[in-house]
């Protein structure tokens, strides 16, 4: 059972890997930043043209329909994987996923509705984009995120976005599946 919540657990640390690892990588440095006043408008301004946080809203609930079958797949994986367990104690450890998923799948969509994630993500990106771009660049790109284009561009981001996640996953998938079987055995050696 341990194995299984920890599979479930790893799955769900996993499952937004292809999406926010840029982003957690650039976090630390953005967040340490001082931004002028006069900067922080412009950015604000930006995001306010490219509807960041209704597109945030999109995207996490793209991510929440496809969180089930990608927790599922991942832990299915695992626990097949897992030599240890004969064909009945792995048909028993899918039962129980099937059992946690609907907690665990919930627990992350709770995350994803908290309205304060939103807010600390967008709060962080000012840095993060004052950071790479000069002021006369955010205002450019604020600009151009009006035109038909910009506007375009927006609006297909949370679809997109989500079939790179997918495409992702199905790339990713497989390596993290191997991975997670090492790890398990080396685990059930050293006991």
């Amino acid at each position: 059972m341990k194995k299984l919540l920890a599979a479930v657990a790893i799955s769900t640390a996993f499952a937004g890997i292809p999406s926010f690892a840029m982003a957690q990588a650039t976090a630390p440095a953005a967040a340490s930043a001082t931004v002028d006043p006069q900067t922080t408008a412009a950015v604000k301004q930006m995001l306010d043209a490219m509807e960041v946080r209704k597109m945030m809203v999109a995207s996490f609930a793209e991510m929440q329909k496809a969180l089930p079958q990608m927790m599922r797949a991942q832990v299915g994986a695992v626990i097949n994987a897992d030599t240890s367990l004969d064909a009945a104690k792995k048909q028993e450890a899918l039962a129980k996923v099937e059992q946690i998923l609907p907690g665990a799948v919930e627990a992350v969509a709770k995350v994803f509705r908290d309205p304060a994630l939103i807010d600390e993500m967008m709060a962080e990106m000012v840095p993060l984009y004052a950071n790479n771009y000069s002021t006369a660049e955010i205002k450019e790109l604020t600009r151009f995120y009006a035109t038909p284009l910009g506007r375009k561009m927006l609006a297909l981001t949370p679809r997109l976005s989500a079939e790179s996640m997918a495409i992702g996953q199905r790339i990713v998938t497989p390596r993290l599946n191997n991975l997670m079987q090492d790890i398990m055995q080396a685990a059930a050696q050293a006991k």
